[in-house]
């Protein structure tokens, strides 16, 4: 049976994301209710969507923490570092 949402790519079916939730799988039915986020996935419950929202934001405050400590790493190795500067000195 062909999908509701169905989109063809090269000759095969590929599943639209309103199908399935993007987190558990699990298909999300024509009268279903549908619980989006960040407008590209589809979830199947409140719950599962802000498990993702959840994890999202667990992500995002690590990379922010790693940015933070490679700035302070290469601000303590800049301050160790000597500066050698090159160039022409004209003296009159």
């Amino acid at each position: 049976m062909a999908s509701y949402y169905a989109g063809v790519l090269g000759g095969e079916e590929e599943p639209h994301f309103l199908e399935s939730c993007s987190l558990c799988r699990k298909h999300i039915g024509l009268n279903s209710d549908i619980f989006m986020y960040r407008g590209d996935k589809a979830f199947c419950s409140k719950e599962c969507r802000e498990e993702q929202i959840e994890c999202d934001e667990a992500k995002e405050k690590s990379w922010k923490h790693s940015a933070r400590s490679l700035r302070k790493k290469s601000s303590e190795a800049a301050k160790d570092c000597k500066t050698v500067r090159t160039g022409t000195l004209v003296v009159a």
